[in-house]
């Protein structure tokens, strides 16, 4: 079992930084990839956003691309999302995830508002 916090989201106005941190606890040794998705007001389906495979190399969705970076310790406890040049359209709440043991495990997601 694997327990995931976040933190950092809240308001900032468009063009502003954020950075989303997500500790790991519990059966952390064997953690594959870690990342976060995002779900949009009003949308069913959550969104990939970035993600960290186990090997280091990172995946970002092309609508984040060259704004969003993701990041990790070497120990696979924490996995951060650094947000700049914030738009509107990035308003969601933000999920991070790891995969272990073939399974996925969720944080409780934090909100991130950007204002126009």
């Amino acid at each position: 079992q694997v327990q995931l916090v976040e933190s950092g989201g809240g308001l900032v106005q468009a063009g502003g930084s954020l950075r989303l941190s997500c500790a790991a606890s519990g059966s952390t040794f064997g953690i594959d990839t870690m990342g976060w998705f995002r779900q949009a007001p009003g949308k069913l389906q959550r969104e990939l956003v970035a993600r960290i495979l186990s090997g280091g190399s990172t995946n970002h969705a092309d609508s984040v691309k060259g704004r969003f970076a993701v990041s990790r310790d070497n120990a696979k406890t924490t996995v951060d999302l650094q947000m700049n040049s914030l738009e509107p359209e990035d308003t969601a709440v933000y999920y991070c995830y790891v995969k272990y043991s073939g399974r996925l495990y969720w944080g409780q997601g934090t909100q991130v508002t950007v204002s126009s």
